[in-house]
């Protein structure tokens, strides 16, 4: 006696589907990327001070009183312009204060180009230092922050201080 062979249609997704497991992945990959950007932000636990008035990053160092007795001096080491894509190096110096970690935020104040953390390295006298990058933009003359953040037993302090950086003519 012949055996039937008893096969089951090949089961096929309709396009529809398939567009909409597409858009979810798709959805679900947008809101992990924010999730991460917003956690690595992390600076809705820092306690802000303002800077300094009228200091120029690209002048020399600028500082800022961090509440009572405390200070923070950033310097970009440059003299001049300063200029996308060319090493900054960084010195935080602080007084008054007890430092676990340092760490440089440079983000666009007019334009989201997402997060560029530097952290910093503790020298023998006492200060941090590092190396830090303004990444390239398609403005002619860009605003930036530069964001200090100190991570101390008590809690987080920071400051920012905002510099411009012009395009560089070819």
């Amino acid at each position: 006696m012949p055996t039937s062979a008893h096969s089951e249609p090949a089961l096929s997704r309709p396009p529809l589907l398939r567009l909409l497991v597409l858009l979810t992945l798709g959805t679900v990959a947008v809101a992990l990327w924010y999730l991460a950007s917003y956690s690595l932000r992390g600076s809705e636990d820092v306690h802000w001070y303002p800077e300094e008035a009228d200091c120029e990053l690209s002048q020399g160092a600028c500082g800022a009183a961090l509440g009572e007795g405390g200070s923070l001096t950033l310097d970009l080491g440059v003299d001049g312009e300063i200029r996308a894509l060319e090493r900054l190096p960084m010195t935080v110096a602080l007084e008054g204060i007890e430092a676990e970690s340092v760490v440089v935020d440079f983000i666009g104040r007019d334009m989201d180009m997402g997060l560029h953390r530097y952290p910093l390295a503790r020298q023998d006298d006492g200060t941090f230092r590092g190396e830090g990058q303004i990444p390239i933009c398609t403005e002619t003359v860009m605003p930036w922050r530069a964001r200090v953040i100190i991570a101390t037993e008590q809690g987080r302090l920071g400051s920012g201080f905002n510099f411009e950086v012009e395009r560089s003519r070819l």
